[in-house]
């Protein structure tokens, strides 16, 4: 046993190599609670008295506990049917956007499309060049998509950065012979995309639809900007923003009020502060959740779909 130990202990370096692994260590614990600190103490001030946190000093654990931040932010009655539109237009705008830029991104890897420079110069091109803020607007008045759900999924079906990722993932995970063969068997090239090169291309799939739904997830702008007079359209961060512009109007809340105000009072008072950070939860908490069953994929759809060898 003690030989076992030994011989591990050499192969690792000796000395130099332990005491190389505890700085490692240790430098990574240290990074991670710099990581993890700003989140945890927002899950605190969200579950914390709010005119308590006013004074100041909370850090990862509530010094007042209270769930009425939560139930502010619940009580407005549009949030249930804002979280329903939120949900849809993230698993509705991720399925289409992953179909479109796969499909894109399938044809311009194929050596044999003549146009493919040309069309993958002017697919970047629009990554550095935008019409404007306003131009964009009259578009989408002329194609008739103010006040309707699909303002949400036909502007960001096709991504030329997700386009990019997916081709050289391609061009770099997938052998053509593997096409090349199902070429000669017959297959037709939608269906060498969707029972050959699906399946092999899930890792990067799994980052681009990463990517695409939390962009999804925490857009407001254009619910704002398009469907401002639809309230059965509004998404979950649109109420959220509106709740927060609310608690901004208030006055800022004097510590000593604390003292002069009731217990039961000072339980049923909302700060901007608090306000943001129960918003910050309850918008991170569907990433975080879903994030553990797909993070396997993540680093190695990144690495080897950026990477042109």
């Amino acid at each position: 046993m003690l030989r076992k130990y030994r011989q591990s202990f050499l192969r690792h370096g000796g000395i130099p190599g332990l005491i190389g692994d505890i700085s490692i260590y240790i430098i990574m614990f240290f990074v991670s609670v710099v990581t993890l600190y700003p989140f945890l103490n927002l899950l605190a001030i969200s579950f914390n008295d709010a005119l308590d946190t006013v004074k100041g000093g909370i850090g990862i654990w509530p010094r007042v506990f209270t769930t009425f931040n939560y139930e502010n932010v619940f009580e407005n009655p549009n949030i249930v049917q804002a979280a329903i539109m939120s949900v849809t237009r993230t698993v509705v705008g991720s399925f289409t956007t992953i179909i479109a830029c796969m499909c894109v991104a399938y044809a311009v890897s194929r050596k044999e499309f003549a146009l493919r420079f040309i069309f993958l110069k002017a697919l970047t091109f629009t990554m550095y060049i935008s019409g404007g803020l306003v131009p964009f607007f009259l578009l989408i008045r002329l194609l008739g998509l103010l006040n309707t759900f699909w303002v949400y999924i036909l502007p960001a079906m096709v991504s030329a950065w997700n386009i990019i990722i997916i081709r050289s993932y391609i061009e770099n995970s997938i052998s053509d012979s593997i096409i090349e063969s199902a070429r000669i068997d017959g297959a037709s090239e939608f269906r060498i995309l969707f029972t050959i090169v699906f399946p092999l291309a899930v890792p990067v799939i799994a980052v681009v639809t990463l990517w695409t739904a939390v962009g999804q997830w925490n857009s407001w702008f254009d619910a704002m900007l398009f469907n401002n007079t639809a309230q059965h359209l509004s998404t979950l961060q649109y109420e959220l923003q509106k709740i927060l512009v609310q608690s901004l109007q208030l006055q800022s809340v004097d510590p000593n009020l604390i003292a002069q105000a009731g217990q039961a009072a000072a339980r049923q008072t909302v700060t901007p502060q608090a306000v943001r950070a129960t918003m910050t939860i309850v918008a991170a908490a569907p990433i975080i959740l879903i994030y553990p069953f797909i993070q396997r994929y993540f680093i190695h759809g990144l690495t080897i779909g950026g990477v042109k060898e």
